[in-house]
């Protein structure tokens, strides 16, 4: 599904440029041969959160995060395209892969800059990024990371909130195209990033300015 947005400030050819959003004529190559050996001794943990181009920079924002890749996970098809996921017949959603320093920054802060930087409430999408393709997972691979999230829904919940987000027990995660890969940092004026996906990201550095890199996103 297309990201649709409708910012009535924007003149109609920076409207047209947000409509069509990720949708992009760059070629296509396959990305799940990336090698992350150099990551070995890292921790890795797996989000998603409607546009993976708003996550990614949110997690690359934070200190102790080294590294964070686009893809899909949760769904039931073998390697899913960007094409195939917009159909919302795969069952994947939108995710990112975030690489990390555990002596740096905790699974538990992960969490809470998960939650802290979505709308916990909205089922199937984040803001106009609707489908099935957009809804929030939090992935846990082992049972200590599955009670630190369970105990941060049960926090949530008794401050009021419906929690929309599925937990699930991670599979596998399917390497996203490499035009997605660091698409904020490169594509900075494309319409969505600038009507979206930064102030996604401003928000969050305003809310956990204690999470930041020093060195600035």
């Amino acid at each position: 599904m297309i990201k649709n947005i409708l910012i009535s400030t924007f003149s109609l050819f920076t409207l047209a440029t947000v409509l069509m959003a990720c949708q992009s004529s760059t070629d296509l190559s396959d990305s799940n041969n990336v090698d992350s050996s150099k990551y070995e001794n890292m921790q890795h943990a797996y989000f998603a959160s409607g546009c993976f181009w708003c996550v990614e920079a949110i997690y690359e924002s934070v200190e102790g995060v080294e590294e964070v890749y686009n893809g899909y996970s949760g769904g039931y098809t073998k390697n899913p395209t960007y094409e195939a996921s917009n159909t919302g017949t795969t069952g994947h959603a939108e995710a990112v892969e975030v690489i990390y320093d555990s002596t740096k920054v905790s699974f538990k802060q992960l969490v809470d800059v998960y939650y802290g930087s979505q709308n916990i409430e909205q089922v199937n999408g984040q803001g106009n990024d609707i489908g099935s393709q957009y809804r929030s997972i939090v992935f846990y691979s082992n049972a200590a990371e599955k009670e630190i999230i369970d105990q941060k829904v049960t926090t949530l919940k008794a401050e009021g909130y419906k929690v929309a987000s599925e937990i699930k027990a991670f599979e596998k995660f399917w390497m996203g195209e490499d035009y997605h890969q660091d698409y904020e940092r490169l594509h900075p004026n494309q319409g969505y990033i600038q009507a979206v996906s930064i102030p996604r990201l401003n928000r969050f550095k305003k809310k956990f300015p204690d999470l930041l890199k020093k060195s600035g996103h």
